[in-house]
């Protein structure tokens, strides 16, 4: 009969417990300072504020500020190609009787007012149009930025507008403008990019409750229009900037506001109903269609009649 066996045949050994599908293993969690542990508790509060919450305190904290930095934009004054011809950058290009004497009258309009700085594109019709502003208040100069110039237009500067509306980059002008390179010169996004750049840093020279000017171009005022509405480039070209009119914009910490635009002060002689058909096949100085916006600006409405017979 064979011997009976062992009780405990096998040595003891600890054994590993089963663990069924409903029961969870303990967790464990690294700490960089030590080995692993088991079951671990949340780390005791903080006192210090999160990145959201000292956000949070600063941009409340430049709310309560209330600083506001406003900029005129003034456009420059007629000159003797305004609405026939993209001048651009062609040098020697000055105002005409007309526009010495819109130049005369913005002056006179805003001499009651203070103003920080005033900064001028180097073309001369703009800084002849600022000049004429700086000399109604005693010593004050004119500052020249080429980043509030005029487009570039490239191979387009010298043209007569009539001609360049047949040509196919013009509808690109008109429909599409943030896709829009002049040949030759430069992109509608690249000239807001410099333009606006160009405010804000203005903006941050001359500080909280400063009132300045800037006088520009048609189209450049009209991008930063378009820039402080948050509208997209391509909504540039519902925008109106006249000869010697006046944007006003305040920048506030939380949001850009416009406060004025295209006031030109005159009368309403510009929103009198026209008679049918006129206009149908030119529009305002330098717009082919009547839809079509004025590349390089236009000569404002109350020229229009003349430009239809010239």
């Amino acid at each position: 009969m064979p011997p009976c066996c062992p009780a405990n045949p096998l040595p003891d050994r600890p054994t590993t417990p089963i663990l069924l599908s409903w029961e969870r293993r303990p967790r464990t969690r690294r700490s960089r300072s030590g080995p692993a542990t088991g079951w671990s508790s949340a780390p005791p509060p903080s006192s210090s504020p999160t990145t959201r919450e000292r956000r949070a305190r600063l941009s409340a904290r430049a709310l309560r500020s209330e600083s506001v930095t406003t900029v005129l934009l003034v456009r420059h004054g007629l000159t003797a190609t305004t609405g026939h011809v993209l001048t651009g950058w062609l040098p020697g290009i000055g105002l005409d009787d007309r526009g010495r004497a819109q130049a005369a009258a913005v002056a006179a309009r805003l001499a009651p007012l203070p103003l920080a700085a005033i900064v001028s594109s180097p073309l001369e019709r703009c800084m002849q149009t600022a000049a004429a502003i700086a000399a109604t208040r005693d010593g004050q100069q004119v500052l020249a930025d080429d980043r509030v110039g005029e487009v570039r237009y490239g191979d387009w500067t010298g043209r007569r507008l009539k001609k360049l509306a047949r040509e196919r980059l013009w509808r690109v002008v008109q429909a599409h403008p943030s896709g829009m390179t002049f040949p030759g010169g430069e992109s509608m996004p690249d000239m807001q990019h410099r333009a606006v750049t160009a405010v804000r840093d203005w903006n941050a020279r001359l500080g909280a409750d400063a009132t300045y000017l800037i006088c520009s171009h048609g189209d450049v005022i009209k991008a930063i229009i378009a820039d402080s509405l948050g509208l997209h480039l391509d909504q540039v070209q519902r925008i109106q900037a006249d000869p010697c009119s006046l944007t006003v914009i305040r920048y506030t910490p939380l949001r850009p506001f416009l406060v004025r635009m295209n006031d030109r002060g005159g009368g309403m002689d510009d929103l009198m109903p026209r008679a049918r058909g006129h206009g149908a096949t030119h529009g305002r100085g330098g717009a082919e269609r009547v839809s079509d916006a004025a590349v390089g600006g236009g000569a404002g409405g109350a020229l229009e009649d003349e430009l239809t017979r010239g």
